[in-house]
Parts: C-alpha cells; sequence; structure tokens
C-alpha cells in the first residue's frame, strides 16, 4: 500500500510515470526502506495505465459492495465505548472530591 501510495503521490505531484528509483527516493525521505521487487511489480502492473481511470473503475466496483450492516454493527460498539467511558469519568471525579474533603 505504501509503494502505491508513493506512486499517486508523485502522479498527482506531476509525475506522470514514476520510476523505480522516484518511488524509493519520495520513501526514504519518511525513512521507508523500499522493496525494489513490490516497486517492479506495482510500477509493471500500472504500466501503460491512466491512474485516474483505475481509480473511476475502483470506485464504480466499490459502489456495488454492501456496507449496512457494517456501520449498523459499529454504532451499538461505539455507544458501549462511551457509556465505559462516563464511567470511568464518573469514578476519577469521585476520587477528586473524596480529596478535597480531606483539606488537600
Amino acid at each position: 500500500m505504501k509503494y502505491l501510495a508513493a506512486y499517486l503521490l508523485l502522479t498527482v505531484g506531476g509525475n506522470a510515470a514514476p520510476s523505480a528509483k522516484d518511488i524509493t527516493a519520495l520513501l526514504a525521505t519518511v525513512g521507508i526502506e523500499a522493496e525494489s521487487e513490490r516497486i517492479e511489480t506495482l510500477i509493471a502492473q500500472l504500466a501503460g495505465k491512466d491512474i485516474n481511470e483505475l481509480i473511476a473503475e475502483g470506485t464504480s466496483k466499490l459502489a456495488s459492495v454492501p456496507s449496512g450492516g457494517a456501520a449498523a454493527a459499529a454504532a451499538p460498539a461505539a455507544g458501549a465505548a462511551a457509556a465505559e467511558e462516563k464511567k470511568e469519568e464518573k469514578k476519577e471525579e469521585a476520587k477528586e472530591e473524596s480529596d478535597d474533603d480531606m483539606g488537600f
């Protein structure tokens, strides 16, 4: 994923066909050691293709993926997490109040 992200950043920056050297240099600026095999595979798979068309094609494929169940399942989990945080906050407040009673 980091190689694709670097490739996309380079194309957005004006480099229509980033080379392996370009990707390696970009990743090195943030301290990532690049694997040349993976970069070469990425470049081979994207050779001769318009990145904007690939993104549009991928977006249309994702539009057909059902996602209603995941959002519904995530909502109760988020609510439970918020309730636990409130309980912890109340306990902490109670401890602080007891300190005030002791004259601290």
